[in-house]
């Protein structure tokens, strides 16, 4: 017999079943569900519904939009012969927080990693290809994590696109504005000396 109600036991594990969530803090959202009063608990669920129900992917670039075509992609100020190809729609957020970037994106919804079975037909290579099929792309700028499965990806899909004949970047990487060298490591002490620019 367990500890808590059958019905508390299935929240904690929901949450706990999400990315980042472990038990203690599963348990601790679960609690605070039960502290809201019965509007609040129906807005918060009505919410997620609202979400999957509304939100969708953009038919050109695969991110998240409530419509078909997603705001960037849409718009006339973006440069769409660029194309930064990134892992996540996250990712997008977070290079849009710069105000530097002026071309479009391509969400690929994961990266190849065999150890856990996702391969090429499983992320959103096929529709970039597509796209360069289909427009007059200049430059596709490779976004993904500076890991193992990023590099793989960014690798992976800088061959695919080679035959193309545009150019094809990598973000560079290095030591982070306000860091110590010391702190630095290796790997990355490696990519700034690799990705130095003439100043």
């Amino acid at each position: 017999m367990g500890f808590y109600p059958n019905t508390l036991d299935v929240l904690i594990e929901k949450f706990a079943s999400l990315p980042g969530i472990g038990k203690k803090s599963a348990q601790r959202l679960a609690f605070y569900v039960l502290t809201m009063n019965y509007e609040e608990a129906e807005n918060f669920a009505n919410a997620i519904m609202q979400a999957k129900r509304n939100i969708r992917r953009c038919k050109i670039c695969q991110n998240l939009s409530e419509d078909d075509i997603c705001p960037i992609c849409a718009s006339d100020t973006r440069d769409k012969e660029i194309i930064c190809v990134v892992s996540e729609p996250k990712d997008v957020f977070s290079i849009e927080k710069s105000h530097e970037y002026k071309g479009v994106y391509h969400v690929l919804h994961g990266v190849l990693s065999p150890a856990n079975r996702i391969g090429p037909g499983d992320i959103k290579i096929q529709e970039l290809i597509d796209r360069v099929n289909n427009g007059s792309v200049k430059e596709i700028i490779m976004a993904t994590n500076p890991d193992t499965e990023g590099e793989t990806t960014a690798l992976y899909i800088s061959r695919l696109l080679k035959p193309y004949g545009m150019k094809i970047t990598r973000l560079a990487y290095g030591v982070p504005v306000g860091s110590n060298l010391e702190f630095t490591d290796e790997a990355t002490l490696t990519r700034a000396l690799e990705g130095r620019i003439e100043i």
